[in-house]
C-alpha cells in the first residue's frame, strides 16, 4: 500500500504552492507563497521516485533524509515526517523558505533530470514544520542531565544558533554574544520578510531562550567585552560572526550621498518591519520611496535589494550585472520573482563611477563575455566606446561581503586567518589553532548559504562535546 502512494510523477504534475499575484505582493513584505493544504502536500510528496541513490539527499549540505519524509508525508504520517526532517536540520522551516533548492536538492532530483519536473521538496519541508509549530509537535529543549561545562558563542546567526541548540540539548550551558539587539543575524536583519517572515525566526529564538540559552545582545566583542574575557568565562568558545564587511568599489563619486551599502539598506527595512525607530529610513537616506533605484550586483543580496525597493515604492528599479542572466550567481527563482514584480535587469553592464552629489546617475560600461576565467565562467570584457549614464536617485551596492579583521578588532594576533581574512579551522571539527576555540559558518567559508552555516554549527557542537567527554575521561583516570 505504501509503495502505491509513491512514484506518481508520471500522472501528477509538479505544482508549487500558489504564488500571490505580482501586483498584490509588491504592496507588502509578506511571504509570496501560500502554504500547501494537507491533500496537496501529500499529492506533491507522492511524486517522489524513491530512487536507490537519492541525489537530493547527497546534494543537501545537511544530508536531510528527504525521500523518507516525502514518503511519510504522502502516507499522511505527518508528525513522523516532521520528526524525520528535524533529525538532521535544526531549522527546517527556515531552510524550506530560503534555501536555493533549485541549485541543491530540487536541482538534482532524478525525475527533474528525466523531464517530469522536480519534487517540490522545499515547499513540503516548509509545510511540515509550519504544521509542527501549529500542532505543538515542536518540543521544548529539555536536557536529560545538566553538564558542568559552558560554551561562549560569538554571533547569533544560523551557525551560532544551530550550535547553541545542539549543545543545550546535551545539557551544556550556552551563552551567545551578539552585536545586534535581536538574535538571528542575517535571518533577522539581512533577509527581507517576503522571503522569511520574522515571526518564523523569533519563535526559534524564543525556543532557545526558554531552553536555557542565554543571549547577551548589543555586545561588541573587542569593545564591550574582550575575547580573552569570553575565553576565561567558558570551557570552549565558538566564533560564528559571519561576514559583514561590504565589498567596496573604487570608482569616482563612490562617496556621494545616495550611494549606500546593501546591508545598511536591508537592515533599515527589516528594523522598520519590527516597528523600530529608524532615522535613516525616515529621512529618506535608506528608503527607496519615490526614487529611481539602481542596484549593483547579481547575487541573492542584490535580489533582496531590488525587491525591497519595489515594495518601498520606488519609481523604477534597475539591476546592473556585469555578466548575463545564465551566469548570475543568485537564484534563478528569485530573479524570476523580481522580473514579475517590475524589476528591470540590465545585463552585461558594470559601474564605472557615479555622477552628482547627491548621486544623480551611474556611469555604466557595457560588457561582453570573453574567455573563461579560473572558475570556468566567462570573464566580462569592456566594450570600448559604449559607456552611458543610468539615471539614479539611490544606488545600492550589493557586491558581496568580506570578513572583518578579527585578530585586530579583538586584539588577538594568535587567531590565525587565511589570505582571504577568514579564520583557519579544521575541516569537520572546526577547531582553530587556539586551544578550546572553534569557528563556523561564513567567517570560515566566506559568504555562503544559511544551510552550510547550520551544518557547520551542528558539526562543531558535536566536536566540542567529544572534546568535553575526552577531557572528562582523562580527568576521571
Amino acid at each position: 500500500m505504501a509503495k502505491e502512494k509513491m512514484l506518481q510523477f508520471v500522472d501528477v504534475d509538479r505544482q508549487m504552492p500558489e504564488k500571490r499575484a505580482a501586483d498584490v505582493r509588491a504592496q507588502d513584505f509578506d511571504e509570496i507563497y501560500a502554504g500547501y493544504a494537507e491533500a496537496k502536500a501529500e499529492e506533491q510528496a507522492s511524486r517522489c521516485s524513491q530512487c536507490g541513490v537519492p541525489y537530493c539527499q547527497a546534494h543537501c549540505p545537511l544530508h536531510n533524509n528527504i525521500p523518507d519524509w516525502l514518503r511519510l508525508t504522502a502516507q499522511g504520517r505527518l508528525q513522523e515526517a516532521y520528526e524525520t526532517s528535524q533529525q538532521t536540520n535544526t531549522f527546517p522551516e527556515i531552510c524550506g523558505r530560503i534555501c536555493p533548492q533549485d541549485r541543491l536538492c530540487e536541482g538534482n532530483c532524478v525525475i527533474e533530470q528525466s523531464g517530469h519536473g522536480t519534487v517540490t521538496i522545499g515547499s513540503v519541508e516548509k509545510y511540515l514544520t509550519d504544521l509542527a509549530w501549529e500542532k505543538g509537535w515542536v518540543k521544548a529543549i529539555t536536557p536529560v542531565t545538566e553538564r558542568s561545562e559552558s560554551v561562549g558563542i560569538i554571533g547569533a546567526g544560523p551557525g551560532g544558533l544551530a550550535a547553541a541548540d545542539a549543545l543545550r540539548r546535551q545539557g551544556v550551558k550556552v551563552t551567545v554574544y551578539d552585536r545586534y539587539d535581536r538574535a538571528g543575524g542575517l535571518l533577522t536583519y539581512g533577509i527581507p520578510g517576503f522571503k522569511l517572515e520574522k515571526p518564523v525566526v523569533m519563535q526559534r529564538i524564543e525556543q532557545l531562550e526558554k531552553g536555557g540559552v542565554e543571549f547577551v545582545q548589543n555586545c561588541n566583542v573587542g569593545e564591550d567585552i574582550t575575547f580573552q574575557e569570553i575565553k576565561e568565562k567558558h570551557d570552549a568558545v565558538l566564533i560564528a560572526t559571519g561576514v559583514y564587511k561590504s565589498r567596496g568599489l573604487n570608482a569616482p563619486g563612490v562617496g556621494a550621498k545616495g550611494v549606500v551599502r546593501a546591508i545598511d539598506f536591508l537592515t533599515a527595512s527589516n528594523r522598520k518591519s519590527f516597528g523600530d525607530a529608524v532615522p535613516e529610513f525616515d529621512s529618506g537616506e535608506l528608503n527607496a520611496e519615490g526614487k529611481k533605484v539602481v542596484v549593483i550586483g547579481g547575487g541573492d543580496t542584490a535580489m533582496d535589494c531590488v525587491r525591497t525597493s519595489i515594495r518601498q515604492g520606488a519609481t523604477s528599479v534597475k539591476c546592473l550585472y556585469r555578466r548575463d542572466k545564465a551566469n548570475m550567481p543568485g537564484s534563478q527563482r528569485e530573479t524570476q520573482n523580481a522580473e514579475e514584480e517590475g524589476v528591470e535587469f540590465v545585463w552585461l553592464s558594470a559601474p564605472k563611477g557615479f555622477t552628482g552629489d547627491p548621486v544623480s546617475g551611474v556611469m555604466v560600461q557595457k560588457m561582453r563575455l570573453g574567455a573563461p576565467d579560473a572558475s570556468g565562467r566567462q570573464s566580462p570584457e569592456v566594450i570600448e566606446g559604449a559607456d552611458y549614464v543610468e539615471e539614479a536617485d539611490l544606488v545600492i551596492m550589493a557586491l558581496g561581503f568580506e570578513p572583518e579583521d578579527l585578530p585586530t578588532l579583538w586584539n588577538e594576533p594568535e587567531l590565525q586567518v587565511t589570505r582571504w581574512g577568514t579564520i583557519k579551522a579544521e575541516f569537520g571539527t572546526h577547531k582553530t589553532m587556539m586551544d578550546g576555540v572553534y569557528a563556523v559558518g561564513d567567517i570560515v567559508r566566506g559568504a555562503s548559504l544559511v544551510v552550510w552555516a547550520i551544518r557547520d554549527g551542528r558539526e562543531a557542537a558535536e566536536a566540542i562535546l567529544n572534546d568535553f567527554n575526552a577531557s572528562a575521561k582523562v580527568a576521571a583516570e
